[in-house]
C-alpha cells in the first residue's frame, strides 16, 4: 500500500460523498458516473505516486553522496531510514484530481435530472394537446390567445348561468326594472325634449325666405305661427281661457293665446299678443305638439317670426328674451304703442321651474296702422303662466299646479 492510500483505494472504489436516497434508475445512472470518475482519479493518483517515488530515489542518492564516509563502527552512523518530503506540486496535483472527480460526478448528476425534467414537461405538453385536439402542437400566438379568450367566455357564461338560477336573481331584476320604469315615467320629458332639441333642424336662415315686409300678402285663413330658424310651423288657437285646463287642452292641438288684462291683443293690434307652447311635455300626454318650443331659446335679436291671422301675414323681428317665474305675470303687462308678440314656454327643458319670454315687434304690415285692442279677458291677478302637464308623481299623489 502506498503512503496516504486508504483501504478503499485498494478495492478500486474512491470514497464518495453521502447523497440522499435515489430511485432505482437514478442509482444505476449515478453508479455509472462514479465508475467513470473513479477511473480518472485512480489514473491521476497513480501518476502522482509514480512521480513521487522517482523523486524519493533521487533525493536518497543525493543525500548519500553528500554525507561523509564513516567507519562501520562509528557511533555517528545513522541507523534509521530517510523520510520523504512531500512536495507542494504533488499536493496541487492531488487536489486537482479530486476536483476533476467531483466536477464529473455532479455534471453527470445534474444532466440526468435535467433530462428527467425535460421528459416531464414533454409528457405534460402531450397531455394538454391530447385534451385539446382542436389545437395544433405548433399553435401560433393568435391561436393560444383565442383559446384563452374562449376559456374566459366559458367561465363567464357558467357564472352567469349560476346567477340566473339563483333565487335572488329574479327579485333583483324585477326591482331594477321597476326603478327604471318609475324614473322613465317621471323624467321622460327631460330625456325626450333634449333629444328633440338636438336633432331638430335649427339652422335655417330666416332671410332665405323671400318676403317683402311692405307687401300685403294673402295667406290661408287658418291662424298659424311660423319660425324659420327653429323649423316651427304650428296652428295657433286664439280666444281660449287662461286657466290651466283650457291652456293644456289648447296646447295639445298647437300653441295657444294666453290673454290677460293688459296683454290680450291679436296680431295687427297695438298691445302684447302672448302665445304659449310646450317645450317639454310628458311623452304619454295627448297631442302632437309636446315639444314644439324645445328650441325657442335659440332665437336671438334680429330673428324673424311670422304670424298668419285673418288671411294676412304679420312679420315680427325679435328684440329680446327674458326668463321669469311662472307667477310673474306682470312681465307680460306694460304700456306700449306698438304691436308686440311674446312667445312663452317652460325652461329649463324637461321642467316647469321658470318661463322663457321671447319678445318681438311687428315690422310688416306698417305697425303705425295698427288698431287698438279691446280688453276682453277677465282673470285674477294671481293667475300663473301656463306650463307643462303634471308629472307622474304629481298625478299619483294628486298634486296640482
Amino acid at each position: 500500500m502506498k503512503p496516504g492510500e486508504s483501504s478503499s483505494s485498494q478495492s478500486g472504489i474512491p470514497l464518495l460523498p453521502q447523497r440522499a436516497m435515489l430511485s432505482t434508475n437514478e442509482s444505476h445512472h449515478n453508479h455509472q458516473s462514479q465508475e467513470a470518475a473513479a477511473k480518472v482519479i485512480r489514473s491521476q493518483i497513480d501518476n502522482i505516486y509514480a512521480h513521487q517515488n522517482t523523486n524519493d530515489d533521487d533525493i536518497k542518492t543525493k543525500v548519500e553522496v553528500s554525507q561523509p564516509q564513516l567507519r562501520a563502527d562509528s557511533p555517528y552512523q545513522k541507523t534509521h531510514s530517510e523520510s520523504t518530503a512531500t512536495q507542494t506540486n504533488d499536493w496541487k496535483q492531488y487536489h486537482t484530481a479530486w476536483q476533476n472527480y467531483y466536477q464529473k460526478y455532479y455534471e453527470g448528476y445534474y444532466k440526468h435530472h435535467l433530462a428527467k425534467a425535460a421528459q416531464v414537461n414533454n409528457d405534460h405538453d402531450n397531455e394538454y394537446f391530447s385534451n385539446n385536439p382542436e389545437l395544433p402542437k405548433t399553435a401560433s400566438v393568435e391561436d393560444l390567445e383565442s383559446d384563452l379568450k374562449q376559456q374566459l367566455i366559458d367561465k363567464v357564461q357558467q357564472s352567469a348561468h349560476k346567477i340566473r338560477k339563483s333565487r335572488h336573481f329574479l327579485p333583483i331584476i324585477a326591482g331594477i326594472s321597476v326603478v327604471i320604469l318609475f324614473l322613465f315615467l317621471q323624467y321622460n320629458r327631460v330625456l325626450v325634449s333634449n333629444v328633440v332639441a338636438y336633432v331638430s333642424p335649427g339652422n335655417i336662415d330666416p332671410q332665405n325666405i323671400v318676403i317683402d315686409p311692405n307687401a300685403d300678402i294673402v295667406v290661408s285663413p287658418e291662424p298659424r305661427l311660423i319660425i324659420p330658424k327653429i323649423n316651427v310651423d304650428v296652428p295657433v288657437l286664439y280666444g281660449v281661457g287662461s286657466d290651466y285646463n283650457s291652456q293644456m287642452a289648447a296646447m295639445a292641438k298647437g300653441v295657444a293665446q294666453f290673454a290677460i288684462p293688459g296683454a290680450d291683443s291679436h296680431p295687427g293690434q297695438v298691445g302684447n299678443t302672448v302665445i304659449a307652447g310646450h317645450s317639454s311635455n310628458d311623452l304619454f300626454d295627448s297631442g302632437s305638439y309636446k315639444f314644439i318650443f324645445a328650441q325657442l331659446d335659440k332665437l336671438n335679436a334680429g330673428d324673424t317670426i311670422y304670424a298668419n291671422y285673418n288671411s294676412k301675414r304679420y312679420t315680427y323681428v325679435v328684440t329680446g328674451k327674458e326668463v321669469v317665474k311662472p307667477t310673474d305675470v306682470s312681465k307680460l303687462v306694460y304700456p306700449t304703442t306698438k304691436p308686440i308678440l311674446t312667445l312663452l314656454t317652460c325652461t329649463p327643458l324637461g321642467t316647469s321651474i321658470n318661463r322663457l319670454l321671447v319678445i318681438a315687434e311687428q315690422v310688416s304690415p306698417d305697425p303705425s296702422a295698427a288698431t287698438a285692442a279691446s280688453d276682453v279677458a277677465t282673470v285674477s291677478k294671481s293667475t300663473s303662466m301656463p306650463g307643462n302637464s303634471l308629472t307622474f308623481l304629481e298625478k299619483l299623489f294628486g298634486i296640482k299646479n
